[in-house]
């Protein structure tokens, strides 16, 4: 039951990977990238890991996407401006 776990953990982090890297508008990459943090920190909470799932929680599914929607929005704004 446990391999079952890691390869769809495995399988789901691909896809999100993938998915990320395939999107070509930065407010949809940040979506999809939230969605890979929150599958590495379901992998390597699965891998017996779960001090590093909840930093990648944290970091990887709230921090990181939020700063580049900011970004992006701030970016787009000088745009409409200038």
């Amino acid at each position: 039951m446990d391999d079952v776990l890691v390869i769809l953990a495995l399988l789901f982090v691909a896809a999100a990977a993938t998915a990320a890297v395939l999107n070509r508008d930065p407010a949809r990459q940040a979506v999809v990238l939230s969605l890979l943090g929150l599958g590495l920190a379901l992998l390597f909470t699965v891998l017996q890991a779960p001090d590093v799932g909840l930093s990648q929680l944290a970091v990887g599914s709230a921090v990181t996407p939020l700063m580049i929607l900011l970004t992006v929005r701030k970016v787009r704004r000088r745009k409409r401006r200038g």
